[in-house]
């Protein structure tokens, strides 16, 4: 029988959303499961046509079946006039055979972004990532104010999904609420994974 894992699936241009991926991984290994990171290439014509298959440092290309076989998936972007970044829109515009087949039906799911300025469209870019995944008939999984960072942010962090400011030239570090609720996104979604996995008498 194979392990079961949380896909950690996103796109990173500056490095951002990488970093929370990396949080949310950690997160998901302290509910007991393993977390499989995965990343999506740009694209343009000009990027599908030299572009490496295996890129070159950070997490490898996602495959239909890393989605397709996960226990659950956090799915992560930087904003892009808020909404989610191509490359990962392109990725998931791929996925008819998964939501044909029914695939995903059931299984947890969250959602992370990255913004340049506090106000800049994370909450509708948390929303635009849940609408593929509710259309796959996904449970989503959000951060409960039951988590205090929520409550005591100067930073990112929404109930739609775990978010980070990242400042104008995208090098603000993730602060210590921001990593806190990253962290937590990922514990949630694994725990949530081995309840709706648990047999019920």
């Amino acid at each position: 029988m194979n392990t079961p894992y949380i896909l950690v699936l996103y796109y990173s241009r500056h490095g951002a959303t990488a970093e929370m991926a990396r949080q949310i991984a950690r997160g998901v290994e302290a509910s007991g499961l393993e977390a499989r990171l995965r990343c999506v290439p740009a694209i343009s014509t000009e990027c599908e046509a030299v572009a490496p298959s295996i890129p070159e440092q950070g997490a490898v290309y996602a495959s239909l079946d890393d989605l397709k076989n996960c226990a659950g998936l956090a799915l992560g972007s930087p904003t892009r006039f808020g909404n989610m970044a191509a490359p990962l829109k392109y990725f998931l515009d791929g996925t008819s055979s998964l939501w044909l087949s029914g695939d995903l039906v059931g299984k947890p799911a969250g959602v992370f972004t990255s913004t340049a300025s506090l106000h800049g469209g994370q909450e509708t870019t948390l929303l635009s990532m849940l609408l593929p995944l509710l259309h796959h008939g996904m449970l989503v999984t959000g951060l409960p104010y039951s988590e205090s960072a929520l409550v005591e942010t100067q930073g990112g962090g929404t109930p739609y999904g775990a978010s980070h400011h990242a400042g104008a030239d995208g090098k603000r570090l993730l602060d210590e609420h921001e990593k806190t609720l990253c962290r937590a996104l990922g514990k949630r979604l694994g725990q949530t994974a081995q309840l709706l996995s648990t047999p019920r008498g």
